[in-house]
């Protein structure tokens, strides 16, 4: 698989470069924002690392650059820790959102998690269930998530991390789906901690898929536990 990390920062290149070889990736680098662009566009890397500060295209930039062409894994890796710079990012298109520093047991399994899936690569099987929101059809066979509101129809575009989230409420509609059961289930280690990326990523699904985000009909929060898909009828 091969892997484009773009940061500003040498020496994290570096060992970034140096550890993800030695687990079987071919790594390349960009220092610059312009530089990231121009590498995924001439080498079709898998998956992108990406740093929001860097030099002449900022990070939201490039994943709006990338977006126009390509469905390539988006991870960003930034010391912005603030919600309103992971939602830009997330809403430009990025796929999932690490924040530095960082251990690398958990930017691995964030790779994993990614890469498990790829831009459109959930299974279509026989039993993969379809849930309806309204208006709203997710098909997780067909891998796809499209509103029918009143004359109009519109797809809407799930990352890989909200494709899983829902997947997991999906088979278990109606039930409660506990905060450990999710970051096991996408993340694929119980090392990692809820730090608010649930949150986030219900929040991003929310605006999605909810007729008001603020006041969800759907996707409910079991205080304290979970989450939990409201459906007439279980998928």
């Amino acid at each position: 698989m091969k892997i484009l990390i773009a940061d500003d920062d040498p020496q994290l290149l570096r060992a970034l470069r140096i550890t993800l070889t030695a687990k079987g990736y071919e790594v390349l680098t960009a220092s610059d924002g312009a530089e990231a662009v121009s590498l995924a566009a001439d080498r079709h890397p898998e998956l992108l690392l990406l740093d929001l500060g860097m030099p002449r295209l900022d990070g939201v930039e490039v994943i709006q650059a990338i977006r126009g062409w390509s469905e390539m894994q988006i991870l960003v890796v930034s010391g912005r820790a603030g919600a309103d710079d992971k939602v830009e990012a997330l809403d430009a298109g990025a796929d999932d959102y690490v924040v530095k520093p960082f251990s690398i047991e958990e930017l691995l399994a964030r790779i994993r998690a990614l890469t498990r899936r790829g831009g459109s690569g959930a299974a279509v099987t026989a039993t993969a269930p379809v849930a309806r929101l309204g208006s709203i059809t997710i098909d997780m066979g067909a891998h796809t998530v499209v509103d029918n509101d009143a004359q109009s129809s519109r797809s809407i575009r799930l990352t890989p991390t909200e494709w899983q989230i829902m997947e997991l409420l999906i088979r278990n509609a109606n039930r409660l789906v506990t905060r450990q059961m999710l970051l096991t289930s996408i993340w694929g280690t119980e090392q990692v901690k809820d730090t608010g990326y649930l949150r986030l990523y219900v929040s991003q699904l929310r605006k999605k898929l909810e007729p008001v985000p603020g006041n969800p009909r759907y996707l409910l929060t079991e205080a304290g536990m979970g989450y939990r898909l409201q459906l007439g009828d279980a998928a």
